[in-house]
């Protein structure tokens, strides 16, 4: 497997774990194989957040592929590029992030969402929590943003929230 065709090695992955799901695995260790997991691990993925996805799809419909393939390749984008390769090591502390009714600039969710998706990009996420939850897909759908574009503006934006804050009321139509 090389850079160029990644995708197609992760949509296998993604595939055969809905399978597994479909098919009664309901635990992280039981859809993925161990040369699954050393892929995951070459462009930062971790196990339990493709569980999550394939979880929630398969149940819910949502996210479909395109968008897992999307969120996916943001943060692939983010592990190679700024952490060379290197997973951090550690994940937030899921107490230290905003409640879910702390709003910025009036919306709701969002100081949340913001750093669910900092520490999504990082690799920080820990096992309980999930990038792209009910709650963050229905903040995102109600502001008009895919989940993809929220992790680029939210890594292109650095430490400044007004950057995000823009983007999303201008996606919203509320400017």
């Amino acid at each position: 497997m090389g850079n160029y065709d990644w995708t197609k090695t992760f949509q296998t992955i993604y595939d055969g774990a809905v399978t597994n799901y479909r098919g009664g695995k309901r635990i992280t260790s039981s859809l993925f194989t161990g040369d699954a997991i050393g892929f995951l691990a070459t462009i930062g993925c971790k196990p339990q957040e493709l569980f999550d996805f394939v979880e929630d799809f398969v149940r819910g419909g949502e996210p479909d592929f395109a968008t897992v393939l999307l969120v996916t390749s943001a943060r692939r984008d983010y592990f190679l590029t700024v952490q060379h390769g290197k997973p951090p090591g550690r994940a937030i502390d899921m107490d230290r992030l905003p409640s879910k009714r702390e709003a910025l600039d009036g919306m709701v969710w969002l100081p949340r969402i913001i750093e669910k998706a900092k520490a999504k990009l990082r690799g920080e996420m820990p096992t309980e929590l999930m990038f792209l939850c009910g709650g963050d897909q229905h903040f995102l759908k109600s502001v008009n943003v895919h989940p993809a574009d929220f992790l680029r503006v939210v890594w292109a934006a650095g430490d400044d929230r007004q950057k995000i804050v823009e983007y999303v009321k201008a996606a919203a139509g509320k400017r």
